[in-house]
């Protein structure tokens, strides 16, 4: 798959500001997501928060009931709680996933729904400590990368930043049981369904396995998501193709289903969806899109996954 890898090393360490820009700018058009390296998240991070992650999930359901919430909020979202493929109105099942939420804490930010206190569970105590340093580290890389955005454009570096001061953002630890667990997929089910991000930039920390990320391509055509164990995977969403006139692809993707011939494959993602701040008016660049409301439009989506 044509879906490059770029390091960012050049960006942080000043030799290559450019060269990187030009080189993110170039996939987002051609694909609306890359694969980044050097960009100084430790990996012994990434991996202490799945496996506290996992240590939740292994519990009991009657264990995890008391922390369910509905799509938005801060807790465990139950299987059969979202169907993502009906974010763009179309039908489609629950998808075949369970998720640990975490999210924008601070009141300051103005929006009760976008802006509640995150929920740890008592049986991980080792939790917290780990999820609010990983969200700091998400933050200062989803801010970096939308200078990056914005120096590829040859705009001021704040152009997008200006509107993520408070931004509303999402943690996502989603869960994909293995087979033996769930049984065998539905008609048209995945462990996530097709459908493009909604926000302005994702980082995404995946494992690899067979019913793994698929990304469709300019041609209409599927194709498993290149995978790397020391990059994160980024993607734009609807908001930030809006924003810039559709130059970048907001892309469609899907998570596949459990498959037969790996019937114990048990994954788990780290997935940071940034947004903008709740009260943010964004309009397209060149007039393509009348005006949004940057909480508005965030809301709208939520509700349409939501099942129930």
């Amino acid at each position: 798959m044509g879906v490059p890898l770029v390091d960012l090393t050049g960006w942080f360490d000043g030799t290559g500001r450019e060269e990187v820009a030009a080189r993110v700018d170039a996939a987002l058009q051609d694909y609306g997501f890359l694969l980044i390296t050097g960009h100084g998240v430790p990996g012994e991070l990434r991996d202490r928060a799945r496996a506290l992650t996992r240590e939740f999930f292994a519990l009991p359901a009657e264990e995890k009931q008391p922390y369910a919430v509905r799509t938005g909020g801060r807790g465990w979202l139950p299987p059969d709680e979202q169907a993502t493929g009906r974010a763009d109105g179309a039908m489609a099942p629950p998808d075949l996933k369970e998720t640990l939420a975490f999210g924008s804490d601070d009141p300051a930010g103005g929006d009760p729904f976008f802006f509640r206190p995150n929920v740890f569970p008592s049986q991980v105590p080792d939790l917290e400590p780990v999820v609010n340093e990983y969200v700091r580290r998400m933050r200062a890389l989803a801010d970096e990368l939308l200078t990056i955005f914005a120096v590829a454009l040859g705009s001021p570096e704040d152009l997008f930043t200006q509107y993520t001061g408070k931004s509303s953002y999402t943690l996502n630890v989603n869960h994909y049981p293995p087979l033996r667990q769930v049984g065998p997929a539905g008609p048209g089910q995945f462990r996530i369904g097709e459908h493009t991000d909604f926000g302005t930039v994702t980082i995404l920390d995946r494992q690899h396995g067979v019913g793994g990320l698929q990304v469709r391509n300019a041609a209409g055509v599927w194709e498993d998501a290149p995978f790397d164990p020391r990059a994160f995977t980024v993607n734009i969403g609807d908001l930030m193709a809006r924003w810039v006139s559709d130059r970048w692809r907001s892309t469609p993707h899907r998570v596949l289903p459990p498959d037969a011939s790996a019937p114990d494959e048990d994954l788990v993602s780290l997935i940071f969806f940034y947004n903008t701040d709740a009260d943010a008016r964004i309009a397209s660049l060149d007039g393509k899109y009348p005006e949004v409301g940057g909480g508005e439009y965030l809301r709208a989506k939520l509700d349409a996954i939501s099942i129930g």
